[in-house]
C-alpha cells in the first residue's frame, strides 16, 4: 500500500502547522500528515484546494497543481495534464471548488497521481460530505 493511503492521506499533504479536522496527532509519519480515515484525508484535499482559490487566487487546475506539486519536487506538467484529463476541463479554465462533481473528480485524480491506484469513490464522496457539511469550511 502506498504511503499516502497507509496514512489515510490520499493527497500526501505534508506536515505543517496547519491542523485539519480528523488529523491524527501526533503523526507517526515525520513528513506527511495522517488522518483518522480516508474520508478525512479527502476532506483535507477539498479544504486545501478551496483555500488555494480563496486565499491565493488559484482557480485553475494549472494554478492549484503547480502549488500542490511544485516542479522542484514533481513532474508538475504531467501531473497537471493527468488531473485536467480526469476532471474533463482544460487546465487553464477557472473552476469552482464548491462544485461537487468537479471536485470529486479532482480529488480522485490527485489521489491517483499521488498513490498510483484509482481512488475509492465512496471515500471521496464521504470526504466531500464532511467538507460540504461544515459551513465555515474550517480546517
Amino acid at each position: 500500500m502506498s504511503r499516502g493511503l497507509d496514512n489515510c492521506n490520499p493527497g500526501n499533504i505534508r506536515q505543517s502547522k496547519v491542523r485539519y479536522k480528523g488529523e491524527v496527532r501526533p503523526s507517526r509519519d515525520p513528513a506527511f500528515k495522517q488522518f483518522e480515515t480516508p474520508a478525512w484525508g479527502y476532506r483535507a484535499i477539498f479544504v486545501l484546494l478551496d483555500t488555494y482559490r480563496i486565499r491565493h487566487g488559484l482557480d485553475t487546475i494549472r494554478g492549484m497543481i503547480s502549488r500542490w506539486a511544485p516542479p522542484a519536487e514533481n513532474h508538475t506538467a504531467i501531473y497537471i495534464r493527468a488531473v485536467a484529463e480526469a476532471v474533463g476541463i482544460p487546465a487553464d479554465r477557472p473552476l469552482d471548488t464548491r462544485d461537487r462533481t468537479t471536485m470529486l473528480r479532482m480529488a480522485a485524480a490527485v489521489s491517483r497521481v499521488e498513490n498510483g491506484v484509482a481512488a475509492d469513490m465512496d471515500e471521496v464522496a464521504k470526504g466531500w460530505e464532511l467538507f460540504a457539511s461544515d459551513a465555515r469550511h474550517s480546517r
